[in-house]
């Protein structure tokens, strides 16, 4: 029991980390929390390797273009074994359709983090919308 709450704990704090570096578009603290060599894919990059490319690919065409992102960490489940632990959550953001104006882009997210000492960080990440949200969000100062 000790572990599983080990890993709940771990996996909840890095998605309340993540969640806080994506609403503040802060690219420099996310990457602290990531592996180098992270495999990823995303609601816009298909599969990539390394965090460049994942905050080229990913983040840098989401992050700036939504609002009010933030991770249900109540909806948080998570696991592992010995320096290894995955977790699941579910997210909710405001899209920009091309006229500017919003709407709910809720989503779910996986991931596994490796521990590095005392941190954990991210060495696989899954983020999808849920079915049915548009599939591109122009921003809040989308053309009106």
């Amino acid at each position: 029991m000790a572990d599983s709450e080990e890993f709940l704990e771990a996996v909840r704090n890095w998605f309340d980390q993540l969640g806080r570096c994506c609403a503040a578009v802060d690219y420099a603290s996310a990457r602290a929390i990531f592996d180098a060599d992270v495999v990823s894919f995303g609601t816009r990059a298909a599969i990539v390797t390394g965090l460049d490319r994942l905050e080229q690919e990913q983040w840098r065409g989401i992050w700036p273009n939504i609002s009010d992102f933030k991770i249900d960490l109540d909806s948080v489940r998570a696991g592992g074994s010995g320096g290894v632990a995955w977790g699941v959550a579910v997210w909710d953001s405001i899209g920009y359709d091309v006229a500017g104006n919003r709407f709910p882009r809720p989503g779910r997210a996986s991931v596994v983090l490796r521990r590095s000492g005392t941190r954990w960080l991210c060495i696989h990440s899954h983020f999808s919308l849920k079915p049915g949200t548009p599939p591109r969000t122009f921003g809040p100062g989308a053309a009106r």
